[in-house]
Order: structure tokens, then sequence, then C-alpha cells
């Protein structure tokens, strides 16, 4: 998925993908045949309040870069930082996003825009992504999993995008260790997500020195050698490389995509590979995400596309309408 020139095609039809965070939101606006003509990023605001209002800002705003009206969009797919409910109106298991609790959110934006809006998890989303224009295109069985504000992993298994009987599979998060699995407030995010989340890694620098810095921040002084640095991405290291050993246990995928704005650091491959050496498995294939960043919206981007050829309301039934052999398509 290639991004493309602002011009726009007279009478197109156009989808949009957004990947929306528990910090951030990217939207892509894109043709029918899956190239993103333009993008865009904003701050999501603070626990998920007016989300809608931000999602209608943006794909207003990148109908008119491309010279588009909204009325030529013609689905809306969107990955989020939860599990969409039963419904497929809401997510579920959502904590980043507190403020979409009890909002009919998927069918509000469908009201707001004119046209069918789709969600699905932000790191199926991704993994979709990665299967149609990443590494997926070599590779039929693989896991991503995505590291930053969150975890989460997205599972592909014979070129399938495997949800589970809830759409829950893959909420590693909830591993029972990292932090301690029986007290109440590691119940929330997860054990594991509370050990090697953005803010974890962030605390335990601040631990050591009193200074609480950003993740960027920290991956930049590691670099310049500061031993606080190092420790508090080695232990970061530690804790993500016990997930991939118990992942490989159940699942023994063939490769492991690492996305995310931690997991995508190239500088945490060596920790990561110190520790899988110690639990005894360093022939695991770790491979930082070709996408990075834009995995999510090109994901979406692919949801957006089968909601509008099916019309499916359901994610189940839209990501059923992506599975199948991997359709190379430009890189985003």
């Amino acid at each position: 998925m290639s991004t493309g020139s602002n011009r726009a095609v007279k009478d197109a039809a156009y989808v949009v993908g957004v990947d929306l965070g528990g910090t951030k939101i990217r939207a892509g606006i894109a043709s029918e045949t899956g190239t993103i003509l333009a993008d865009r990023k904003v701050p999501t605001n603070a626990g998920g309040v007016n989300v809608i209002e931000q999602i209608v800002g943006l794909v207003r705003e990148l109908c008119a870069v491309v010279g588009a009206g909204t009325d030529q969009v013609a689905a809306t797919g969107i990955g989020g930082a939860g599990v969409p409910d039963s419904s497929g109106e809401n997510f579920d298991q959502a904590p980043n996003l507190a403020g979409l609790r009890d909002v009919p959110f998927a069918q509000d934006l469908m009201q707001r825009l004119g046209h069918p809006v789709i969600i699905e998890n932000d790191v199926n989303v991704a993994a979709l992504g990665e299967l149609h224009y990443g590494l997926g295109l070599g590779h039929s069985d693989f896991v991503f999993v995505s590291v930053g504000t969150g975890i989460g992993m997205g599972i592909v298994a014979d070129g399938r995008l495997i949800r589970g009987a809830s759409g829950a599979a893959g909420e590693i998060g909830y591993l029972p260790f990292g932090t301690d699995p029986l007290t109440a407030e590691n119940q929330v995010r997860g054990p594991l997500e509370e050990a090697v989340a953005g803010d974890a890694l962030a605390r335990r620098y601040e631990m050591a020195t009193g200074y609480r810095i950003s993740t960027r921040e920290i991956f930049a002084k590691a670099q310049d050698g500061d031993t606080h640095a190092l420790a508090a991405i080695d232990d970061e290291a530690r804790w993500l490389a016990a997930a991939l050993v118990a992942v490989n246990a159940v699942l023994n995928p063939e490769v492991f995509v690492i996305g995310g704005g931690i997991g995508s650091r190239k500088e945490l491959l060596p920790h990561l590979h110190t520790w899988l050496t110690r639990h005894g498995v360093s022939s695991l294939d770790i491979r930082i995400s070709e996408l990075g960043h834009r995995a999510p919206v090109a994901g979406a981007v692919r949801l957006a596309l089968a909601a509008a050829k099916t019309g499916l309301p359901s994610p189940t039934e839209t990501v059923s309408a992506l599975h199948g052999p991997a359709q190379k398509g430009h890189t985003p």
C-alpha cells in the first residue's frame, strides 16, 4: 500500500482506516484498490473522551485533502485498543479508552459519517496489515506482538486471522507473570501489561534515577550508554521474552513480528535475544515489523475494503472475508 499523490480521481470510491490508540489516533484515506492517498495523526483525548468527534474530524480532513466528499467514502475500518463486544458496537477490555464505555461507538460514528463502520482489535488489525502488505506475504503462520502503551498480539495461522471464541485471542497482557497476578490492581490491564507497558518502562527508569522521562528519551539515553536506561530496557526485554516463550509453547508460530512504539525499537532486540537464550529458545525467529506504525492503518484499510465489499455488519464476518491467501499490495 503506497502513499500516493493527494489528487483525487473524480467519482472514485474511498475507504478510511483508523488506528485508535490510547495516546494517539492515526488515520489514512485509501482508494478502492487500497492505496493510501493521505494520512494524519492526532493525540487521543485523555481516556478516549470525545473520540467520536476526533475521528469524524479526521475523516473530513482526509476527504478534504484528496478533494473528495465524505459521501464518497464507502466504509471506515477502526482498530481500537480493546476487544469488540458481542454487538460489534464498542470495545471491551479497553482501559485506555474508558471514555467510550457504554457508548454505541460504531453506531454513532456510522450515523455521523453516513457509511458502514467496522471495529476490530488494534493488534489484530495490525496483523492483517502485516499479512497483506508485510512479512505475511512470505509467511502464513506468524504472530504480531505490539508493545507500546500496552501489549497485545494478533495471531495468523495458515493465512487466517484467529480471533478466538469471543474475539479475545491474543490478549497476552493478561498472562499471569511480570507482576503479581493475584493483586486486583494488576488484573485491570493484566499482570504482564503492568510490567511491559510504556508507563512501566518509564517508571523503572524513574525509580532508579528519580527522573520521569518518556520511553523515547530512555532509548536515546541507552544509546548514549546510560546504565539506568539500559537496565530499564533489559527488564522490559526480560518479561517480553517470557511472553514469547509462553506463546511459542502454545502456538509455535513460524515468525514473531514485533511492533508498537517500544517493540519496533531495534535497540530492544539484543536484550530480547539474550533473555531468549537464557530461556533456551534462541532459535525463535524474531523480526521487527516491516510496516512499523503503518501496520494498523494498513490493516484497518483492509477491514474497510472488506466491509465496503460485503456490507457485513459484524467484525467476525467481515474479518472472515479477508481470509485466504494474502493478496500482494503496495507497501504503505
